[in-house]
């Protein structure tokens, strides 16, 4: 298609006093991977579900592959596949079962010895679910939205709760998807999910999109602070390293200190001093470069998980 995938303009989501989702607008292109990155409650989720079709949307407009999600039925269904943020299935259903119930929703279907073996799930096929760990749980949940081939998958936080080599397994396999050119919608608060996975990145938070652009671009147009993470021989209050020339933030961070400075030699310099009349040490310092967290922190002055 000549136009974007996913069009969404104006939308906008509201649960009672709450909105959730304010104005929010952006493209996705055909073949990318386009993450929504930002804490809980900041709307990744409702946006989602109303491009779904799992929610109506109070005002603005969707379009997913040039088709209204609440006025297309079941023909819009068998375009996209979907996993959302927690997957619970009857403890008792075999894998190989899910997988040929969930083919039978669809008129395009993918062989499911195919998907069982893309996945790791051969030796699985006829374990019950609630005998599954809970990456095997999440591998299924992707085989079970590819049964369909879709042209479009959205993954809603995909690996939240999951261990760090859970984790990267999913990363994998989102990797070879988009090796496919499969076009995918991801939410997460993860920072290294959205750097190491989505070709372009749009922040939200408290329901409204506050930047966007590839990761790249994003880092390089913040207002140039650079991450200096240092370890003290004695700890030193916050407030008083926050102080120190340049520094726009200070956290506890890992046993340390991570300062966000605007003018990197002066900060460090100024800290130096600081520690000698302190009659403190310095025991390392790490300059890092900038980071999609840091981003948000300069403009929202707070922390993804705050």
């Amino acid at each position: 298609m000549s136009g974007p995938i996913i069009a969404v303009d104006s939308l906008q989501k509201s649960y009672g006093p709450v909105q959730a989702v304010r104005g929010v607008t952006f493209e996705v292109r055909e073949g990318e991977v386009f993450g929504l990155l930002g804490p809980n409650g900041a709307g990744k989720t409702s946006t989602v579900e109303i491009l779904e079709g799992l929610r109506r949307p109070d005002g603005g407009r969707v379009e997913v592959g040039g088709i209204d999600p609440q006025k297309s039925g079941d023909r819009y269904k068998q375009e996209i596949g979907a996993v959302l943020q927690s997957t619970a299935l009857p403890e008792k259903l075999r894998v190989i079962e899910a997988l040929n119930l969930f083919s039978s929703f669809y008129a395009r279907r993918r062989a499911a010895g195919d998907l069982l073996k893309r996945f790791g799930l051969e030796e699985k096929r006829n374990t019950f679910y609630q005998y599954l760990s809970g990456g095997q749980k999440q591998r299924l949940a992707l085989a079970l939205a590819l049964v369909n081939d879709p042209k479009v998958l959205f993954l809603d936080e995909p690996t939240a709760g999951l261990d760090p080599q859970v984790r990267r397994e999913i990363y994998d396999i989102i990797e070879e998807l988009k090796g496919e050119k499969k076009t995918i919608l991801l939410t997460t608060h993860y920072i290294e999910e959205a750097e190491r996975l989505c070709d372009r990145v749009a922040i939200m938070d408290y329901g409204r999109l506050i930047a966007e652009g590839t990761p790249t671009e994003l880092k390089q147009g913040s207002h140039g602070t650079t991450g200096i993470e240092v370890r003290l021989a004695r700890p030193e209050p916050e407030a008083a390293l926050r102080q120190l020339e340049a520094v726009t933030d200070c956290r506890i961070e890992n046993g340390g200190y991570l300062l966000h400075s605007k003018r990197t030699t002066q900060t460090i310099v100024a800290l130096v001093k600081f520690l000698e009349a302190q009659e403190n040490e310095l025991v390392s310092l790490e300059i890092r470069t900038p980071t999609l967290e840091d981003v948000f922190i300069e403009l929202t002055g707070r922390r993804l998980r705050d």
